[in-house]
């Protein structure tokens, strides 16, 4: 017995040493939830045969933001055929969207629409957000647009997505408000109606502190 204790010492130590180097588990990159939230919420647009483009471009139609979308302590306007769901909650049941952080979609067969936020006290500067929201695939168009609306520094820019086939065009934005920074981002069939949406609904939007 006495024999066999240096061998069974030189396996404990072994073994910790093996349980010293084991990866520990890294905390989930946002961008990366964001990029697999999209792309999970996008699979779900129905597949439509390319339609030869008319002859005459009648202007077209704002979307109407009758919807209004009330939880997590703020209000966003929406078209009122759409409704959004919690992407956080259906990735994580564990943890949805609270008033901290959260994402939130919504989508139909020509709109698609997300919003994301999350606290950041002191911060008057919502870039970082804007970048956030933005997909490998959304390419910013023309000059980013800041300016001040109410009390809330926003930042608004075109883009042009691959992220599908039938909603090409879109744009993205970020604002502050309190001690949150929110980010809003569109897919659309047509580049017309994307900055008349981000006004409408920032122009309905309300955290309590604006």
């Amino acid at each position: 017995m006495k024999k066999s204790t240096p061998r069974f010492l030189k396996f404990c130590l072994i073994l910790f040493l093996l349980a010293s180097c084991t990866p520990k588990p890294s905390t989930p990159d946002p961008g990366i939830q964001i990029r697999q939230a999209v792309a999970a919420t996008l699979a779900a647009l129905p597949t439509v045969t390319p339609v030869p483009p008319p002859t005459s471009y009648p202007s077209p139609t704002p979307f109407s933001l009758t919807g209004l979308f009330c939880e997590y302590q703020f209000c966003i306007g929406h078209p009122a055929d759409m409704a959004f769901y919690d992407v956080s909650a259906q990735q994580n049941p564990l943890a949805p969207s609270s008033y901290g952080q959260g994402m939130i979609a919504a989508i139909n067969s020509t709109l698609f629409i997300q919003v994301i936020w999350q606290t950041a006290p002191g911060t008057a500067d919502p870039k970082f957000m804007l970048d956030l929201v933005l997909e490998e695939v959304d390419l910013p168009v023309g000059n980013l647009d800041v300016k001040l609306v109410r009390t809330m520094n926003v930042m608004y820019t075109a883009i042009t997505s691959t992220a599908t086939t039938i909603l090409p065009f879109g744009a993205a934005g970020a604002w502050t408000c309190g001690d949150r920074v929110f980010a809003w981002k569109v897919y659309s069939p047509q580049d017309q109606t994307t900055a008349p949406l981000f006004e409408e609904m920032l122009a309905r939007f309300t955290c309590g502190q604006n």
